[in-house]
C-alpha cells in the first residue's frame, strides 16, 4: 500500500488541503493519505488557539464525509502532546503500517515550508524515513501585514512566504508539483470568520457545518 503523510496545523482545513489530497490518490496514485494536525508546531505560534481537538475534529469530519475511504484523520502528534516533530512522526507511522506499507512513506509539504526545511529537527532523517514532495504555493496575500489572525514564527524560523523557495538548491530528493495549490489560506479564513463574512466555498461542507456548530474562530 502507498502511503502519504499530510501534516499542518490545518487551522482549519480548507479546499486547497482537500484538493491536494485528491491530487495525490488521483494523480500520484496513493492509496491512502494520512492527515496529521500537529499539537504544537516548532515553527510558529498559532493564530486562534482553539482546542488541537477541534482541529482534529474537522478532519475527521471531512475523511468521514467523503466515503472513499482513503483519506485517513491520523492523532498521533496530538496524542504524543508537546512539540510536533515530523522525525518523531514519521519513524511512529512507519512502525504502525510497517506491514502494510509499500516502500517509504511520502511526506507533503508546500514549498513555503521548504524553503526552510533545512532548520527542522533532524532533516536527514525525515529524508530517508519518507519521499518528499513539494508543492507550489501562492504567497498569502498581506503576509507581511501582521494581525491577530496571522501565525507568528517562532525561534529562527521566519515564517511563511518570506523565506523564497528555490528548488535547485534544495539538497534533498523530492517530487516537486509545478501546479500551485488553490490560493486559499486559513488566515484568509479565520479572517472572513471573526469579521462575519462568508466562507462558505473556502472549506469542505463537513467543516464548514463543524466550525458554525462549535462556534469557531469568533471574535
Amino acid at each position: 500500500m502507498k502511503i502519504a503523510v499530510l501534516g499542518g496545523s490545518f487551522n482549519p482545513f480548507h479546499i486547497g488541503h482537500a484538493m491536494l489530497a485528491d491530487r495525490l490518490v488521483d494523480e500520484l496514485h496513493y492509496d491512502k493519505v494520512l492527515i496529521v494536525p500537529a499539537c504544537n508546531p516548532p515553527h510558529k505560534k498559532l493564530s486562534a488557539q482553539i482546542d488541537a481537538e477541534h482541529r482534529l475534529a474537522m478532519i475527521q469530519a471531512f475523511c468521514e464525509s467523503e466515503k472513499r475511504g482513503c483519506f485517513i484523520p491520523e492523532s498521533c502528534e496530538i496524542d504524543r502532546g508537546g512539540t510536533s516533530y515530523t522525525c518523531d512522526t514519521l519513524e511512529h507511522l512507519t512502525q504502525k503500517y510497517k506491514d502494510k506499507l509499500e516502500g517509504k512513506l511520502a511526506f507533503v509539504m508546500g514549498d513555503e515550508v521548504a524553503a526552510e526545511f533545512h532548520k527542522w529537527k533532524n532533516p536527514e532523517k525525515v529524508s530517508e524515513l519518507a519521499d518528499l514532495i513539494i508543492t507550489r504555493r501562492y504567497p498569502e496575500i498581506n503576509i507581511l501585514k501582521e494581525t491577530q489572525f496571522h501565525n507568528n514564527p517562532s525561534g529562527s524560523y521566519n515564517g511563511d512566504f518570506k523565506e523564497a523557495f528555490d528548488l535547485n538548491a534544495f539538497k534533498y530528493p523530492c517530487i516537486y508539483l509545478e501546479e500551485p495549490l488553490l490560493p486559499v489560506s486559513s488566515t484568509e479564513i479565520r479572517t472572513r470568520i471573526a469579521e462575519n463574512k462568508s466562507f462558505k466555498y473556502l472549506v469542505p461542507g463537513a467543516v464548514y457545518d463543524y466550525i458554525l456548530n462549535h462556534k469557531l474562530y469568533l471574535q
